[in-house]
């Protein structure tokens, strides 16, 4: 994680004697790093997407040839190409996000160990807004912020899955998801009190960036649904 945090702290400290606000440089060392991931939330929004819609027919493969495996695999590769689908087009943008989300969260809760600029030094001390010091906690106002941010976000998400489950045929997920949907905040603004000031803000202002991208990437979604049914009625 050391590797990829090195040249995070890089761009850091860059942005920040450009800016000459530590808050202020966290706030937009985020939002540039959450726009430079977006391709990969969107690859991942269109492969849920065409999973949900290809699961139904790879269902009916699995129960046309579940005594016959070989052929079963042979008529799932036949449909994933028929489809243009890959199963693993989900998985590998959120391969590539986690290392890169690791090494940013050690980053932040530890910048001075992965940025070699003398103004650093100072800089992690700076006061902003209310808060004295962003390598201190704060208690209260950042944490709540950063939990309610995380409800919501996390809400979208399970209107997300509720919609591909509904149109997939699965809701075993449903019940969890539920009961995360108030844990999981709950989680954020506990550790959020003891993380650093910088590295709450980070993940407030992650989040309630994730929240515009939710958004986007619903209306996409929607938008391929419309697309697909224009495509059965045209074959229908």
């Amino acid at each position: 994680m050391g590797l990829i945090a090195k040249p995070l702290g890089w761009l850091l400290s860059q942005l920040y004697l450009v800016i000459n606000n530590y808050g202020l440089t966290l706030i937009i060392f985020t939002i540039i790093f959450k726009f430079c991931l977006y391709p990969l939330y969107k690859k991942q929004i269109v492969s849920s997407t065409k999973m949900a819609e290809v699961q139904p027919k790879m269902m009916e493969i699995q129960r046309k040839y579940a005594d016959d495996k070989e052929k079963q695999n042979e008529k799932m590769m036949e449909l994933y190409k028929q489809e243009g689908f890959n199963p693993m087009g989900g998985c590998l943008p959120l391969l590539i996000q986690m290392p890169i989300i690791m090494a940013l969260f050690m980053l932040l809760r530890n910048p001075l160990a992965y940025t070699t600029s003398d103004s650093m030094i100072f800089a992690v001390h700076e006061a902003f807004l209310w808060i004295h010091d962003l390598t201190q906690p704060d208690l209260w106002i950042l944490p709540i912020a950063a939990g309610i941010t995380s409800f919501v976000s996390f809400h979208q998400s399970q209107q997300q899955q509720t919609a591909l489950d509904s149109k997939g045929g699965a809701n075993s997920s449903a019940a969890m998801m539920k009961m995360m949907k108030y844990v999981y905040p709950v989680i954020i603004v506990w550790m959020g009190r003891s993380f650093p000031a910088g590295l709450t803000l980070y993940w407030f202002i992650s989040t309630a960036t994730q929240i515009g991208f939710n958004m986007h990437l619903n209306k996409l979604r929607r938008m391929m649904r419309a697309e697909a049914e224009v495509k059965k009625e045209k074959k229908a």
